[in-house]
């Protein structure tokens, strides 16, 4: 059987490549940061890490997995109901609830497993879940996982958004789920409008802040915080895995009862290792520093505006957003694969993003800004932009 799949399947990989949709994977040969070693050798300026408050390699990160580890060891090789769970999750769990003002938290190996497993638990098929059209993979995972009805709405179409509400109407529960900051944009949801249409509907919100949590808000507490909604949101999904530390890790964080009903019924977590140590001490001392001080979210955010500003005078088409996410429009596939492998040559490291991952004719760079990120390095970046933009004649 397997020398027909073969066959099919070197098919497939080299239409991947004719179509200039073939993803490789450059190597890394130092630690996460602004700057990186490639195994050529040569160093490049990161501009495409999730790394948004340069806090992937932070000596007081660092210390702080390496002190968790030194007194509560490596791993649980169990599940939380088991033998998993110590005192450090527990208390992970009150400090991310503190930090983000919800009632209670529940900790997952990673946030694609939280929104894999926070549906099914709470919804049946007498229920509707309503998500927007660009949500996350794992959010859309999560949904067919759900025996719930399922209703989709434009991105950020508050219309379509309340015809879907209308039309789920005589249905028991309802939950509109959408992304905080969208990641392949970089927009940020229209909460407000969304948090309004629910309670005029009578349906649940779920947020799913994994781009947003670390930086956006005066604080970094998210997009509830940026929009003066703290408390209003049921449910929110996040990571550790970006600029909490940038390991793995997530959780899902909200109304206590349905917290508690997800340590009863979800299935990552009831099937899943515990959090490592590592990662929880990391992610509490993530949470410890922004707790202190709002210096690093300021600073992304600063990088960002001075990234954009710079760009967009030079003639590039711009996604438009206020976050750390600035999509460079390509729109040709092979162009933006091209556009990366140029960009690289001049030591920026970017990474072009093509179908599947956008839709077919949405090819772009996506670059990340980060707080370790100087002034000298983003203009750099932008002059190398504008010397490969001419070169292939974009701009």
């Amino acid at each position: 059987m397997y020398g027909k799949m073969k066959e099919d399947l070197l098919k497939t990989l080299e239409e991947l490549r004719e179509q200039g949709l073939y993803k490789t994977e450059r190597i890394i040969t130092s630690a996460q940061g602004a700057e990186i070693t490639l195994n050529t050798g040569e160093k490049a300026l990161n501009f495409c890490a999730n790394n948004y408050l340069g806090l992937a390699s932070h000596p007081e990160i660092v210390k702080a997995a390496q002190d968790i580890m030194n007194e509560w060891g490596f791993g649980l090789s169990s599940v939380r109901f088991i033998c998993g769970t110590q005192q450090i999750h527990k208390e992970l769990e009150q400090k991310v609830s503190e930090f983000l003002g919800t009632e209670d938290t529940i900790l997952y190996c990673a946030a694609f497993d939280a929104n894999g497993g926070v549906f099914e638990p709470l919804l049946g098929d007498d229920s509707a879940i309503i998500s927007d059209e660009l949500n996350h993979a794992s959010i859309i995972d999560g949904v067919r996982l759900c025996k719930a009805q399922r209703f989709r709405y434009k991105h950020s179409n508050m219309e379509e958004l309340e015809k879907c509400l209308q039309e789920a109407q005589s249905l028991k529960y309802r939950i509109v789920v959408t992304d905080g900051v969208f990641s392949m944009d970089g927009d940020i949801a229209r909460l407000p409008e969304i948090v309004s249409l629910c309670e005029k509907y009578d349906a649940l919100v779920m947020v799913d802040d994994s781009h947003a949590t670390g930086y956006i808000g005066s604080t970094g507490r998210g997009t509830a915080e940026h929009y003066g909604l703290m408390g209003k949101i049921d449910i929110i999904t996040t990571t550790f895995g970006k600029a909490m530390g940038g390991g793995n890790g997530g959780c899902t964080s909200g109304r206590k009862e349905i917290i508690e009903m997800l340590r009863q019924r979800s299935r990552p977590y009831l099937f899943s290792n515990t959090l490592a140590p590592a990662t929880v001490g990391a992610t509490l001392k993530a949470i410890e520093m922004l707790s202190g001080s709002s210096t690093l979210p300021n600073k992304v955010m600063l990088n960002a505006n001075r990234f954009r500003s710079q760009m967009e005078a030079a003639g590039f088409d711009l996604v438009k957003g206020d976050t750390a996410i600035v999509p460079v429009m390509i729109y040709d596939e092979p162009m933006a694969i091209r556009f990366a492998d140029e960009l690289l040559k001049e030591g920026v490291y970017v990474i072009g993003f093509v179908f599947p991952v956008v839709p077919r004719g949405k090819a772009r760079i996506r670059v990340q800004l980060s707080a370790a990120h100087t002034f000298d390095q983003i203009d750099k970046t932008v002059a190398s932009f504008i010397k490969v933009g001419k070169n292939l004649g974009l701009i």
